[in-house]
């Protein structure tokens, strides 16, 4: 059954085949959705119109603030695992570029890396930008990065660190949609599974969220982010590793401090 906000852009767009049609993907992943996946929120707001907190109200809309504005930090860094998602799982659009142009810094570590994030998009070129990512995660054989959990962690593709992480998703009820190909363990879906349970999608305590991060998420994304700063193909995405990296330290300070 899809959600208010999937059938919004449908209806937007004219139908599932226009939408896909519209973002660039195949009918059928479409069809599978149940809401937006976090990834694609971004274009599929820049082809209909909807905008994002109508798609995906949980990661957003305009939380509820305690008086310790605990819900505005988790807002936040839902938002932060979702624009990480969509930058690794696709190169973006011209659109989505000079949205990105817009982001705002400030004086702190994160808000300089969306300093340096908005002034790359803001002279890129997205065929340039397409290259470049092609270049960097696929290229002839294999790209310059491979952005799996297994790789990092074995060596090899498709080990150990996948079974595990499906395992662990199954638990929680989360399952591929048809259609995509990739395994789950690469870094954008991972971000958008983060995503979900920073937002409160999935049923996890926060030692619960905190152990999945452990486990799948901080052993080796880091290095990911850090190899795409330093790789020789990596153009635009060299803005993308540093938010990556700088976030993801974030991260595990925060989690070792609530520990």
């Amino acid at each position: 059954m899809r959600d208010a906000g999937l059938e919004r852009a449908i209806d937007a767009a004219g139908g599932v085949a226009q939408l896909a049609r519209k973002i660039g993907i195949a009918q059928p992943s479409v069809s599978n959705w149940s809401r937006v996946p976090a990834q694609r929120v971004v274009a599929v707001e820049m082809a209909t119109g909807v905008s994002r907190d109508i798609l995906r109200p949980d990661l957003y809309g305009e939380p509820a603030r305690s008086d310790d504005g605990t819900d505005a930090v988790e807002a936040g860094r839902a938002r932060e695992y979702a624009l990480l998602a969509t930058l690794l799982s696709s190169a973006p659009s011209q659109a989505l570029l000079d949205q990105l142009a817009q982001l705002d810094g400030d004086a702190t570590p994160l808000g300089r890396a969306h300093a340096a994030l908005a002034e790359a998009a803001s002279t890129a070129v997205a065929c340039e930008v397409a290259r470049a990512y092609g270049e960097l995660f696929i290229g002839l054989g294999r790209g310059e990065v491979l952005p799996y959990a297994s790789y990092y962690l074995t060596g090899f593709l498709n080990e150990r660190p996948l079974s595990r992480l499906r395992d662990d998703l199954a638990a929680l009820g989360i399952v591929r949609a048809e259609g995509n190909f990739e395994p789950e363990d690469h870094a954008a879906t991972l971000c958008e599974i983060m995503a979900g349970l920073v937002a409160g999608r999935f049923p996890l305590s926060l030692d619960d969220q905190r152990a999945f991060f452990d486990k799948h998420v901080s052993r080796w994304m880091g290095r990911l982010f850090a190899d795409i700063e330093k790789a020789e193909s990596a153009g635009f995405y060299r803005s993308v590793g540093a938010l990556g990296r700088i976030f993801l330290e974030i991260e595990t300070a925060a989690f070792t401090f609530a520990n």
